[in-house]
């Protein structure tokens, strides 16, 4: 696979990153690009005050993660990219796959929007989560025991809003490949690299 754009989209907490593993045991070495990523790292390095800070940093997070996307794409490897993506991440997205001729495929993890918030939830409350998704005000080394506490926790409402409003079920650029993540132990992670191939 050459110069193909992997976007894996869809909902949050439905199984992308875990996915992302299993297309990169078929295929080692492929570049992964994921905003959350760059997130955290740069929520690590600068910290901030409030949400108003928070959405300050978010604007250069995107664009390190256009910045790092082009980069590969001007060598013409495949590239994969794991977020909830949206129609705002479109027109940047689809200036750099016409610019550098990538070829692009979704693949678009969807569900039950109440058995998805419960996963989002219990993934939000452990202490593995970057405490950063959670709150309005974060510095390195800030702990919070009980996670419930945070200010910034996704409702089931805000998750609804974001997945339904957003678009993030509907969203695709180039080839779609749909994925029912209601129940992620039924997935079939082989047939969706085999349709992805």
């Amino acid at each position: 696979m050459d110069k193909v754009l992997i976007l894996l989209a869809g909902y949050p907490a439905t199984g992308k990153s875990t996915f992302c593993k299993r297309l990169l045991e078929r295929h080692p070495g492929i570049p992964v690009v994921a905003p959350d990523d760059i997130k955290e790292q740069v929520w690590d390095e600068f910290g901030y005050d409030d949400a108003e800070e928070k959405a300050a940093l978010e604007l250069r997070v995107w664009e390190i993660y256009y910045a790092r996307i082009e980069g590969l794409m001007q060598t013409g490897v495949t590239v994969v990219s794991d977020y909830p993506f949206s129609e705002k991440q479109r027109p940047t997205l689809a200036g750099l796959v016409d610019r550098y001729g990538y070829r692009c495929v979704t693949v678009r993890f969807v569900g039950d929007l109440d058995a998805i918030y419960r996963r989002s939830l219990a993934r939000d409350l452990s202490q593995s989560r970057h405490l950063g998704h959670l709150m309005n005000h974060y510095h390195k080394g800030d702990h919070l025991d009980d996670r419930r506490q945070a200010d910034a926790l996704v409702t089931p409402q805000i998750l609804r809003e974001r997945c339904i409003g957003k678009g993030y079920g509907t969203f695709c650029m180039g080839d779609l490949v749909e994925v029912d993540a209601t129940d992620i132990s039924s997935v079939d992670h082989d047939a969706i690299v085999d349709r992805i191939e």
